[in-house]
C-alpha cells in the first residue's frame, strides 16, 4: 500500500518547537529555577553554561546516526526521552540535595536535545526539496522562537503567578511536570505524523570504521581551509560577550535593588524579557537579513557586529541607574534583543557563505555551529564566579570590554569566497564584456 504524503506544515511547526525547547529551558529558564532555591550565580552560571556543551560536540556522533536506524526513530526516541528527564527533573527537587541530582538529569536531557537537534535537521533536509526547504525556513524559525517565548515568557509567568499560590518548590514542579508532559504528547504525535527522514546507511562493523575514518577526513579538511584559524577566533570572539552576560542578566533583573539587580518579579521577567524581547529579536533578525541583502555581507559585517554588541551597554546603565519605570527596563530589553536578533544573522550567514562552501559543505557548516556554541558556553562557565566577585555593575563593565576583540577581529577578518553582491557585481560585469 502508498502511504498518503503528509504536508509539512503537519510536523515541521511542531517538531522545531521540540527542538527549541530544551535548549531555552537548560539556558534561560534553569538559572532562575536554581536561584529561586538559593544556589549562587557561581554555580548556577558554570552548570548551566556546561549544559550546553552537548551542542557543541554533537559534530562527533552525528556520523554514527546515519548507521542505525531512521532519523524520524530518534527524533521521537530523544522527544520521549526528554519529556522523561524533565518529569525526573520535577521529581528531584523536593530532595534535600536536589541540585546535582537534578543537573545530572539535566545532562541527559542536554545530550537526547542535541541528538534531536541533529536527526531532525536530517528529517528536513532529505524529505523537502531544495524548493521546499526554502519555503518552510520560516516556519522552522518561527516556531523554534515561539518555544522561546512558551518558556522564557508564558511559563517563567506562569511559574511567578503560581509561587503566590503554592510556593516556589510547587510551582517549579509544575512547570517541569508540564514541559515534560508536553514533550511525551508532541513524540507521540510526531511517531505518527513526522516522515521517515530516510532509512540507516550501515551497520556492518567495517562500516563503522568507515565512517570513522570518513569523519576524520572531514575535521582535518576542516582546519585546512584558508584562513580557518582567523575565521575560528571570529567565531569565537563575535559571541563571547553574549556568553558573559546570557546567563546572569536574568540573575540580574532577579536579584534585588539593593544587591545591585533590579528586583524585577518571574512574571515581570517572563513578560519583559521572554516575550517582548523575544518578539523584537524575531523582528530584528528579520531586517538583519534584509539589511545584509541590501549593503552586502562584507560591507555589513562591522556595523553588524557593532549593532550584536554595543546595546549590552543597556545592562550596564540598568545596573548603575536602577530606574524604577517599567517602560524604560522593559524598553531597554527589547532594544537590546532587537540588536541582538538583528546582529546574530552576520554571524550565521558568515559561518554559511564563508566557513562552510566546499566538499563537505553541511558538516562543516555543523563545525561552525557547534564553535559559536562553544564561544558561548566557555565565558559562561566563569561568568557566575566574576559576577559575584565584582558585583553586577562592575560586571556587566567587564562584559563591555570583552567586546573588543569581536571589534577588532571582525574588522579585519578575510573573506575567501564573493559574497552575495560581489557575485553579482561579478556576473554583471562579465556580462558586459
Amino acid at each position: 500500500m502508498q502511504t498518503k504524503p503528509v504536508s509539512p506544515l503537519s510536523w515541521v511547526p511542531t517538531a522545531y518547537f521540540a527542538m527549541g525547547l530544551p535548549l531555552i529551558l537548560l539556558n534561560l529558564v534553569a538559572p532562575i529555577m536554581f536561584n529561586d532555591f538559593g544556589i549562587s550565580d557561581t554555580q548556577v552560571a558554570f552548570w548551566t553554561s556546561l549544559l550546553i556543551l552537548p551542542w557543541s560536540l554533537k559534530p562527533f556522533w552525528s556520523p554514527l546516526m546515519e548507521m542505525y536506524r531512521t532519523k524520524k526513530f530518534f527524533v521521537v526516541a530523544t522527544q520521549l526521552l526528554s519529556g522523561l528527564s524533565l518529569a525526573l527533573v520535577a521529581m528531584a527537587l523536593p530532595l534535600p540535595d536536589f541540585f546535582p541530582y537534578a543537573v545530572a538529569v539535566m545532562f541527559v536531557l542536554a545530550f537526547s536535545g542535541a541528538t534531536h537537534d541533529i536527526a531532525l535537521d536530517g528529517v528536513y533536509i532529505h524529505e523537502l526539496s531544495k524548493t521546499q526547504q526554502a519555503q518552510y525556513i520560516g516556519w522552522q524559525g518561527a516556531f523554534y522562537n515561539i518555544a522561546k517565548v512558551t518558556a522564557m515568557g508564558g511559563l517563567v509567568y506562569l511559574a511567578g503567578v503560581l509561587e503566590q499560590h503554592v510556593g516556589v518548590l510547587y510551582a517549579w514542579m509544575t512547570i517541569m511536570a508540564i514541559c515534560g508532559a508536553l514533550l511525551v504528547l508532541l513524540g507521540l504525535y510526531h511517531m505518527r505524523m513526522l516522515p521517515s527522514g530516510g532509512s540507516a546507511t550501515a551497520r556492518a562493523a567495517g562500516d563503522l570504521a568507515g565512517t570513522m575514518r570518513e569523519t576524520g577526513q572531514v575535521f582535518m579538511q576542516f582546519f585546512r581551509k584558508r584562513h580557518i584559524w582567523i575565521y575560528i577566533a571570529f567565531i569565537v570572539f563575535y559571541r563571547f560577550a553574549e556568553g558573559l552576560v546570557i546567563k546572569i542578566v536574568p540573575l540580574f533583573l532577579k536579584a534585588p535593588v539593593a544587591e545591585q539587580g533590579m528586583g524585577l518579579t518571574k512574571s515581570e521577567i517572563g513578560l519583559y524579557y521572554g516575550t517582548f524581547g523575544v518578539v523584537a529579536f524575531i523582528v530584528g533578525s528579520i531586517l538583519g537579513g534584509y539589511f545584509i541583502s541590501w549593503r552586502g555581507l562584507r560591507r555589513a559585517l562591522f556595523p553588524l557586529c557593532c549593532i550584536f554588541n554595543v546595546p549590552f551597554a543597556v545592562y550596564a546603565l540598568l545596573a548603575w541607574a536602577q530606574p524604577t519605570n517599567a517602560l524604560v527596563v522593559c524598553g531597554a530589553i527589547v532594544f537590546e534583543y532587537f540588536s541582538y536578533g538583528f546582529g546574530f544573522v552576520g554571524l550565521t550567514l558568515f559561518i554559511m557563505q564563508q566557513v562552510a562552501p566546499g566538499k563537505h559543505q553541511m558538516a562543516h557548516y555543523a563545525f561552525g555551529s557547534a564553535l559559536a556554541n562553544l564561544g558561548v558556553m566557555l565565558p559562561g562557565l566563569v561568568s557566575g564566579l566574576l559576577s559575584d566577585t565584582v558585583g553586577y555593575r562592575a560586571f556587566f563593565l567587564w562584559a563591555l570590554l570583552a567586546t573588543l576583540p569581536a571589534f577588532l577581529i571582525t574588522w579585519f577578518v578575510p573573506f575567501t569566497y564573493p559574497d552575495s553582491r560581489e557575485g553579482e557585481a561579478s556576473a554583471d560585469t562579465a556580462a558586459e564584456a
